[in-house]
């Protein structure tokens, strides 16, 4: 089969590779009919992931159809259509019993690994390095399967593939954002990113009851998309002092949730930007925190700030006082889809909620180097890159 493989720092490359099999009897093969590139991936893209090997297939975004399952698979059958959860859940450990399936005990092969580095492991996630297991990722015509029954969801009748293709990661990870912010009605939430993450916890906070939604970007065009698409005030942080812009909107409170949609690789201008820059380069800092130095200092007393921009290692200077002393609320994570996935796909079949407006690239794996830049550069007015193999 074809598929996408990493081979080092800002490379990948469409390669023919041997087709995946069952391993286990709770394994399904999947034909990938669609696959976007996510933020998250850019990080594989630039180096800053470790554990990445020449040769990896990358991807964790994705749709397709059941061709073949184990003989322990119960909820399948060849000719389902399916969207599937980017994070790789067990079911039954005790984080999945308890809803937290993206730290879930069993499915990270290379748990010694990610233990030496953050401490604890946590789930595997398909195309994401052998820290996360080193499971070959959905920039392939066929992609194996996990725990079948847990990871991949039934898509709706009616429910087109643009659609619930964003069911896999970037809503469920928008919706969590939102999620964790705790939102009553009348909440005004703010969100740093219009990528595809941050318009889907644009859409999640309305779906939640936030009374007023605000987007913060510098390009335009995404800031059009949150406009149009959403609903949201906007905000151009290179145009505007963005903590006073935000006092001015909320009566000078602040908002009542602040979502970190940006992570690692957040830009920055002036000194702040450059120190940054310059410390992530030279690996004496892991990450670029400025999106979550600026939420710390805009979000009100005692409000809540979410974080689901990844973050990978260290960070600086970042104001503990301000957070501490204003008994601000941090909840972060990768997203735990499954709790929110079924949700979500009845959202979508109700007509409440479309996430295919974020696509406006569509190429396939031998066009993959090309759509990986255009995501990363954001030329050509790019949000998502989608790969139909």
């Amino acid at each position: 089969m074809r598929a996408l493989c990493w081979y080092g720092n800002n490379d990948v490359r469409a390669v023919t590779v041997s087709d995946p099999s069952i391993l286990n009897p709770h394994d399904a093969i999947i034909r990938v009919r669609l696959s976007s590139v996510c933020g998250s991936d850019l990080h594989l893209y630039d180096g800053f992931v470790p554990s990445m090997m020449p040769g990896d297939i990358i991807g964790h975004e994705f749709m397709g159809e059941v061709v073949d399952t184990g003989r322990d698979v119960q909820n399948l059958q060849r000719g389902d259509r399916v969207v599937v959860c980017s994070i790789i859940a067990c079911g039954k450990c005790l984080y999945c019993q308890r809803g937290l399936f993206s730290l879930c005990e069993n499915s990270n092969p290379n748990a010694w690994a990610e233990g030496s580095l953050f401490g604890y492991h946590t789930a595997g996630i398909f195309g994401y390095s052998h820290l996360f297991g080193g499971y070959a990722g959905s920039h392939a015509e066929y992609i194996r399967v996990p725990f079948a029954d847990v990871n991949a969801f039934k898509i709706p009748e009616g429910v087109a593939d643009d659609a619930a293709l964003f069911a896999s990661d970037a809503f469920p990870t928008g919706f969590f954002a939102a999620d964790n912010c705790n939102i009553q009605l009348g909440d005004i939430v703010a969100v740093w990113g219009c990528g595809a993450v941050g318009l889907m916890a644009l859409c999640s906070a309305y779906l939640l009851g936030a009374e007023r939604v605000i987007a913060i970007d510098r390009f335009p065009e995404r800031l059009q998309m949150a406009r149009e698409h959403v609903g949201a005030e906007i905000l151009n942080y290179m145009e505007v002092d963005v903590i006073e812009a935000l006092k001015d909107i909320t009566a000078g409170r602040g908002p009542d949730a602040c979502i970190d949609a940006v992570g690692m690789e957040a830009h920055a201008g002036g000194l702040p930007g450059m120190y940054d820059k310059v410390k992530q380069t030279l690996r004496l800092e892991l990450d670029r925190p400025h999106v979550l130095r600026h939420a710390i200092q805009a979000c009100r007393p005692g409000g809540t700030l979410s974080i689901v921009g990844v973050y990978a290692g260290l960070l600086d200077k970042i104001p503990m006082g301000a957070a501490m002393n204003k008994a601000l609320t941090f909840k972060m994570g990768q997203q735990p889809g499954h709790r929110y996935i079924p949700r979500l796909l009845d959202y979508i079949a109700a007509g409440q909620v479309d996430p295919s407006f974020v696509i406006t690239h569509r190429m396939s794996l031998d066009h993959g180097q090309e759509g990986y830049q255009l995501f990363k550069t954001k030329a050509e007015d790019c949000v998502r890159v989608v790969f139909t193999p």
